[in-house]
């Protein structure tokens, strides 16, 4: 196995640093998410904690890493004895994002089970990180059900595999370590929530820093043996306080000082639930021991407060991690009432102890918090056309040229309000990766019939399985009350569920779009749709149109806070190019196509149907619009057109993609007007 590269040997990062550490000291923290660019030591942080891990004592040819000590009294491999066991050095385990769920939790040898009545049981990733480390890198990309099983185990200690009656747990206490790029799509709020810590990382923007950062990973690959070894003795030295850290551990004193601030500072945040005050008490304690005291003082509850409530605030999926430190500190002071640390001690104390820290010359350089902000944030596209916005035009230009800022272009305008959406799927039936929009055949849903398994063997249908042995039982011999079933007699069970699509957004952005009220409802309507397509797992991507061309405003992506990013800055004005929009979208879905071909996209059209600019606009549009028809692409169009007299073209251009148009109006889940389930229903019925 290749040497990792030395923790102690990482520059900066400070709060990953410390995170990781607390969580090596006490894995009750719940584990830490780390958020960051790419190529900012994420992976390489987590891959080289393990090398500062203690060893473990496990029970001897025991797969579950029973200790010797304290064996589990229901492991599948017991029941062991109380005695002696071997040394072994912490495993760091990690989950591909392709794993099955067999992978995962473990499997059971199903003809085993039917032929021989026992539980032949084999373990899994959960099983092989009992006491150790389980590292998920893009644990954003992995499949939310994946998800779940790793949380509940990570929450409850134990692994229970329930497969056709037969039942098997085992203990699974492991240090959850996960890791995301926010740009490739972010993880739902309820499994945020489920994380003990996040740290957002970014590269430093210190040349000398950055120096030091190619200087050590340039010696570690030419030398790697040699460069971990000149880092030994400080790897050595943190080993130790880890050690040392854990026997402290259930020394440390939470006083009502510092438990009435964790109360304070979450009910001041307004985090739902009791999670985070948890979570924050243990981190607070561990902290104290960390620093090698037994009391824990107001600069604790501080730290925990910014590594355990940033991802906590997210109000909503667009809304970015960060947490207000001036807030926090007032909240420290209102009530902190003079107590620093357990409630013992003199305001000195606590006037002192912002100022204290806990180990200077530790590897977690005594904190630190978060940067709460992105590299680019604070940026607003729109702040420097404010000043020269101009008025509200139909057709602005003559040219059909895009119009330049200041020259019939609108100023980006906020988002009205979102709401709920009326449901829009995709008809028949997909293979595409798990989610919830339209019907698909996946690994998770209803049984819906039985097939001969293609491969290992994953879920079983019983019933198929027997009504296939049962007339051959004479021929095989069968003597006994078992059954004698063979491979071929084996059935899995088909099932179906949910899957989710490529939205596309195809968005006018053109001068008769330009109503600044009118613009707001439809960037509001989109908004609507985007949080629909991020709580479905959807990819999304934007298309804009406007002037005399079709634009990609934002690829084919996971990341739906990007798209609600790029719509908000959206400009307006010029003419309206339909055809050369519906170009731009066919090209984008033939790419997307091929990349993923099993992943069917929906086109959601937002548009009054007008079509402007260049020779026989109205006649090319409708070309355009049929290739998408040819195709089969699921289509839907929103109807933008307003006042008291309405044309009627957004439904023409449903008709032309095969598709189904609807209003503002009949878009919210709560409008009386019905909407079609399945977008191609027009088409179906035209045929």
């Amino acid at each position: 196995m290749s040497t990792p590269f030395p923790f102690t040997a990482v520059v900066g990062q400070d709060d990953l640093r410390l995170a990781l550490l607390l969580n090596a000291v006490s894995p009750a923290v719940g584990g830490v998410l780390v958020r960051g660019e790419k190529g900012t030591a994420k992976s390489t942080a987590v891959r080289a904690l393990s090398a500062l891990m203690p060893e473990v004592d496990v029970v001897a040819g025991c797969r579950f890493s029973c200790a010797p000590a304290a064996p589990d009294p229901a492991c599948p491999d017991g029941p062991h004895e109380v005695g002696a066991g071997v040394q072994r050095p912490a495993r760091m385990v990690e989950l591909p994002v392709g794993a099955s769920e067999d992978r995962l939790v473990g499997a059971l040898d199903i003809e085993r089970a039917l032929a021989e009545g026992v539980k032949a049981f084999e373990p899994g990733l959960l099983a092989d990180a009992h006491r150790g480390i389980l590292y998920v890198d893009e644990v954003n990309l992995l499949h939310d059900h994946l998800v779940d099983l790793l949380l509940d185990a990570a929450a409850m200690g134990a692994s229970y595999v329930e497969r056709e009656g037969v039942s098997v747990r085992h203990a699974a206490r492991f240090l959850l370590v996960g890791t995301m790029n926010p740009e490739e799509g972010e993880l739902r709020p309820q499994l945020l929530d489920r994380f003990g810590l996040t740290v957002e990382v970014a590269a430093s923007r210190e040349p000398d820093q950055r120096v030091e950062v190619v200087r050590r990973r340039l010696a570690y690959d030419d030398d790697p043996d040699g460069f971990a070894a000149r880092w030994a003795d400080e790897e050595t030295s943190v080993r130790a306080r880890i050690v040392a850290a854990r026997k402290l551990l259930p020394s440390v004193v939470l006083g009502d000082g510092p438990l009435r601030q964790i109360a304070a500072t979450c009910a001041a945040f307004e985090v739902d639930g009791m999670r985070a005050d948890i979570v924050m008490a243990r981190t607070a304690t561990t902290l104290a021991a960390w620093a090698g005291r037994t009391e824990v003082l107001a600069e604790d509850v501080r730290q925990a407060a910014l590594l355990a409530l940033p991802h906590r605030r997210r109000r909503n999926p667009f809304d970015a991690p960060g947490l207000d430190e001036d807030k926090l500190d007032e909240t420290l002071e209102e009530f902190g009432g003079g107590d620093g640390s357990n409630g013992s001690e003199g305001s000195d104390d606590s006037g002192d102890s912002g100022d204290e820290d806990p180990d200077p010359d530790g590897p977690d350089g005594g904190g630190g918090q978060p940067p709460q902000e992105g590299p680019d944030s604070g940026t607003d596209d729109g702040s420097s056309e404010s000043s020269g916005e101009v008025p509200a035009q139909g057709e602005p230009s003559e040219s059909g040229q895009a119009p330049s800022p200041g020259a019939g272009e609108q100023a980006p305008v906020r988002a009205a309000e979102p709401f709920r959406t009326k449901v829009l799927s995709v008809p028949g039936l997909g293979e595409g990766a798990a989610g919830r929009r339209s019907r698909a055949r996946t690994e998770h849903g209803r049984t819906t019939g039985a097939r001969r398994p293609q491969g290992a063997l994953t879920k079983l249908h019983l019933a198929a399985t027997v009504q296939a042995a049962a007339p051959h039982q004479r021929a095989r011999g069968r003597s006994g009350p078992g059954l004698v079933v063979r491979r071929d007699d084996l059935r899995q069970a088909t099932r179906e569920g949910r899957e989710g699509n490529l939205v596309l957004f195809v968005v006018d952005a053109s001068g008769s779009m330009a109503a600044r009220q009118r613009m707001s409802a439809v960037k509001g309507a989109v908004l609507s749709l985007l949080l629909d397509a991020y709580q479905r797992r959807d990819k999304v991507g934007l298309v804009t149109f406007r002037g005399s061309t079709g634009e990609v405003a934002l690829p084919p992506t996971s990341s739906v806070d990007a798209a609600a990013v790029r719509l908000e800055s959206l400009p307006t004005g010029g003419r309206t190019p339909l055809a050369a929009g519906l170009l731009r979208a066919h090209d984008v879905l033939r790419v997307e196509r091929l990349r993923d071909p099993a992943r069917r996209a929906l086109m959601v059209v937002v548009t009054d149907g007008r079509a402007t600019g260049g020779p026989e606009p109205v006649s090319l549009a409708g070309r355009a619009a049929r290739l998408f028809a040819a195709d089969g692409v699921a289509s839907v169009v929103v109807d933008c057109e307003s006042g008291p007299v309405r044309l009627g073209l957004a439904g023409q251009l449903a008709g032309e993609l095969g598709g189904t148009a609807v209003t503002l109006d009949e878009l919210r889940a709560d409008s009386i007007a019905g909407l079609v389930r399945d977008v191609q229903g027009n088409s179906r019925r035209a045929a």
